[in-house]
């Protein structure tokens, strides 16, 4: 009986096992990972066009022409910002995943670097996501309670941007989302690789 210690029982042992399972194969990830950036991009550009470009002017009465534009609330500031954050972002992690393309090498550290930074962009798109669209809110329902009136029966073509503005940021929120989901599972498969 030969012992635990023994090289040759291990090569023996070896050879009588069947053999292990190959992890799944990892697929090149980084060509969907670039389509889903250039969408990403898209959606940044065409929320901050769309929400820059929104200007109405009505006259009111009592008050004369009034304008409704983004720079008159913070949080569309806030939202105007982050959306060309969001698209710098996108446009320089395209180029990174397009030369990880061309140099297969650093696709791991680039995975890690993508997933931490895209819960970062998606906290950011989210956060002002939602801000624009609680003002956005009080400007299509009003609130009675403290005396804030619709404004949206008014100034309805600035509301239709701004809406459309913010189902853009939607689409780019979910982009984000898959983007991170992405690279966590790239990076998953790789582990298992191993």
């Amino acid at each position: 009986m030969a012992s635990s210690a023994d090289p040759k029982s291990d090569q023996e042992y070896g050879k009588g096992a069947p053999p292990r399972p190959d992890a799944p194969a990892v697929v090149k990830y980084f060509a969907v990972d670039v389509a889903l950036r250039v969408l990403l991009f898209a959606a940044a550009v065409t929320g901050v066009v769309v929400m820059v470009t929104s200007k109405q002017t009505k006259w009111v009465p009592g008050l004369g022409d009034r304008d409704a534009k983004f720079k008159h609330s913070p949080a569309f500031i806030y939202y105007v910002v982050a959306l060309s954050i969001a698209g710098l972002y996108a446009l320089i992690s395209i180029l990174a995943s397009v030369s990880v393309l061309s140099k297969p090498n650093f696709q791991t550290k680039f995975l890690l670097h993508f997933a931490f930074l895209d819960v970062l962009m998606l906290g950011i798109v989210a956060s002002a996501t939602g801000s624009a669209g609680g003002v956005a809110y009080v400007g299509l329902k009003g609130n009675k309670h403290v005396g804030w009136i619709k404004v949206c029966s008014t100034y309805d073509k600035f509301c239709q941007h701004l809406a459309g503005s913010l189902a853009v940021s939607l689409f780019a929120c979910v982009l984000l989302v898959f983007l991170t989901w992405l690279s966590i599972f790239s990076l998953h498969a790789r582990i298992h690789k191993y």
